[in-house]
């Protein structure tokens, strides 16, 4: 008798599994499928690299440094990085932003727009207080160019401070 009544418990399982998975296999309408989301319907905000962009204010942008190699440093203390770049353009070089790809490292760079043919500075501060090991940080530089998105890098090795 237990056998037989797990029989039909297995059927009755069964039965329903297969149940919903006719149901959520039938065929939507096209109403139906419209009003789904998905990757390719879903609204996206603009980003610099899908906004409008106006060509007549894009200038140019020639970094002097955009890489650095701070050597070993003892844990501790700050460590400040620059990077210099030029615009190479004829229009005004404007910074939009400036971010580090991590909370260790806090960045500055200029606010207002640099002329044509003039330098600027990007300043970098890297915090090496629990940062044992080698380093290889990274931060990111949105500017008014057509390559609008630049990676600026920099290194180091940080040895652990004498107790």
């Amino acid at each position: 008798m237990i056998k037989f009544a797990k029989n039909i418990r297995m059927r009755q399982l069964l039965v329903v599994t297969i149940f919903t998975l006719a149901v959520s296999c039938l065929n939507k309408t096209d109403k139906e499928k419209s009003s789904e989301l998905t990757a390719s319907n879903v609204p996206v905000a603009p980003t610099p690299s899908t906004a409008v962009v106006d060509e007549s204010k894009l200038t140019s942008i020639q970094w002097l440094d955009s890489s650095k190699s701070m050597g070993t440093v003892t844990e501790g203390g700050t460590i400040k990085i620059n990077y210099r770049f030029k615009n190479s353009g004829t229009k005004p070089l404007v910074i939009e932003s400036v971010k580090p790809a991590c909370g260790c490292t806090v960045a500055d760079y200029p606010k207002e727009p640099i002329a044509p043919g003039q330098e600027g500075e990007i300043t970098a501060e890297f915090d090496t207080k629990g940062r044992e090991g080698v380093q290889k940080k990274n931060i990111t530089v949105v500017a008014n160019t057509r390559e609008n998105t630049y990676t600026l890098y920099f290194d180091l090795t940080v040895n652990k401070a004498k107790s």
